[in-house]
């Protein structure tokens, strides 16, 4: 064998207690696990003590932004280091496959605030395949940094075959958009997303999303949604998505899953009954979450969604506009735009978290409302200047959410942990950079709202199952040697609102196939990370 680790405190992903055995990897591969008394222990090339540590799998991000930031940086400890080995891109309904050359210039415009603008890219792939091969192949043919699975972007597919128009596809567009969502899942998508509080996305309705999710179902894949609210209607909107998804015959994956806004704060419980009730009946639904309060966005996501549509270029027509700017102000602070979730915004709560100017770096850190007093103004002058001298590209916290809600959410049975982490800007959400140690540590040790072997199987097994991975989300013989070690009497996230790029403590070893991408609590140059693709296989 190449690697014993011994005397680990095995937390298997299963959700059963742990226990303690000498681990044994060889070519990427688990290849033994002997117990005490198990008989002799196995022998190595190399020997890792890991007395005091938890072994686990290597946790998965089952909503991550890193679609470039994967391309661009071969270190990306934002992730490797949270013991990250496995991220899902192409989240939100938003993402650069598939595209042509006029959708993959608006995609760049749009998501700027996600993942920048791309100028350091080199986006030489138009297709879902196309992407996925450019992972592999990536700094010279070494791969990435951890793991990547991919969803198709229900907004983009709309942008590439409808446009930006406010308006029910046409048989023909509909039957194109199908045709793309079959060509991606064949070419190794895992599902498809939606942003249905983004543009163009959100011009869909029902009837046009059960038929993408049929196709999605042909082949094997799940839905995930960024539903249409998580404000006022949030429960109705939750529904629509059980629903629709029950009549395709699609699994139902819901993102980042929370009860935002004063509207909805200790509504958690229904949310939850709505669910059971589903799962009862026999729904294939789950559910990811970060462990935060706030939430992360573009500030140009506020506006409502008419002055989206036609795209970024429109966008900045219309705010230019006196007349039209003062529409979109009673929209967003009066009658709550559908950007805002149908809430009316409280811009002491909107925080600026990045800017693609650095002109703009000293809004960086402070509220709209603060900076709006700062400079003598109204809030939404202060916003609307911001959108134009940026051209869109701000970066938000939505200082929103409600810390019961995430609490008893958490403990849902399909629960997984996704990050929904923006590594854009100078500012950005401490999620980005904490959410996993953040379960092991506040929610496990300090809170106990979770067992460690129960948190442990949210991270590992349950999203392993959701995408369909054969080998990996379990400490199992045969099994991928994707793992983590940590100490569970040490482990907790550094980042904080404060400093948000901090790493973690407490996770001193990270293996993506059986090789260390942290060792010894350091960035090791290993690229170990690969595309990694779902059946595409349609069923009968």
């Amino acid at each position: 064998m190449d690697l014993v680790i011994r005397d680990a405190t095995v937390v298997d992903g299963t959700g059963t207690p742990s226990y303690r055995a000498d681990v044994g990897v060889a070519d990427g591969r688990i290849t033994e696990i002997r117990g005490e008394g198990d008989g002799p222990r196995p022998t190595a090339a190399r020997t890792l003590d890991a007395d005091g540590l938890a072994l686990s799998p290597g946790f998965i991000d089952m909503h991550a932004h890193s679609d470039l930031a994967l391309l661009r940086d071969p270190d990306h400890s934002a992730k490797a280091a949270q013991g990250v080995t496995l991220e899902v891109l192409g989240q939100d309904g938003l993402s650069y496959a598939p595209a042509d050359d006029r959708t993959l210039a608006e995609v760049r415009r749009s998501i700027a605030g996600w993942n920048g603008d791309g100028s350091d890219i080199d986006f030489d792939w138009r297709t879902v395949g196309g992407y996925l091969d450019r992972l592999d192949r990536n700094f010279g043919g070494q791969g990435i940094a951890v793991n990547a699975a991919y969803l198709i972007p229900q907004g983009t597919v709309r942008m590439l075959a409808v446009g930006w128009d406010d308006r029910p596809a046409t048989d023909a567009e509909l039957a194109r958009m199908k045709e793309l969502v079959a060509q991606g899942m064949a070419e190794g998508a895992v599902g498809m997303s939606s942003g249905l509080t983004y543009t163009p996305g959100m011009y869909a309705k029902d009837t046009e999303l059960t038929e993408l999710c049929r196709v999605v179902a042909d082949h094997g894949g799940y839905y995930c949604p960024h539903h249409r609210s998580y404000g006022a209607g949030a429960l109705q909107a939750y529904e629509e998505m059980v629903t629709l998804t029950r009549e395709a015959g699609c699994a139902l994956h819901l993102a980042h899953a929370t009860m935002n806004f004063g509207v909805n704060k200790g509504k958690a419980p229904e949310l939850l009954t709505l669910l059971d009730k589903a799962l009862d009946g026999g729904a294939d639904i789950s559910l990811d979450t970060y462990p935060y309060t706030p939430g992360c966005t573009t500030l140009v996501a506020m506006l409502p969604s008419w002055a989206n549509e036609g795209g970024p270029e429109s966008v900045m027509t219309r705010l230019s506009d006196e007349a039209t700017s003062k529409r979109m102000r009673h929209d967003v602070e009066v009658a709550g735009s559908d950007g805002c979730h149908g809430v009316p915004i409280e811009w002491d709560r909107i925080e600026i978290s990045g800017v693609g100017s650095p002109e703009l770096a000293s809004y960086v850190g402070r509220t709209v409302a603060e900076s709006a007093r700062l400079h003598g103004e109204e809030p939404w002058v202060t916003a609307r200047r911001l959108l134009v001298e940026d051209r869109l590209g701000t970066t938000i916290l939505q200082h929103v959410g409600h810390e019961e809600n995430v609490r008893q959410i958490m403990r849902h049975r399909v629960h997984t942990g996704g990050s929904d982490g923006i590594l854009q800007g100078s500012k950005p959400h401490p999620r980005a950079y904490g959410t996993f140690p953040q379960y092991l540590g506040r929610y496990v040790r300090e809170s106990g709202i979770l067992s460690l072997e129960e948190c442990v199987a949210h991270l590992t097994s349950r999203p392993a199952a959701r995408l369909r991975l054969p080998d990996r989300g379990y400490v199992r013989e045969g099994y991928r040697a994707d793992l983590v070690l940590f100490d569970p009497a040490t482990v907790a996230a550094g980042s904080t609102f404060e400093e948000p790029r901090t790493l973690p403590v407490g996770i001193p070893h990270v293996l993506i196939d059986g090789r260390f991408v942290i060792e010894d609590g350091k960035r090791t140059s290993t690229l170990a990370g690969r595309a990694v693709r779902g059946s595409g296989r349609a069923t009968a």
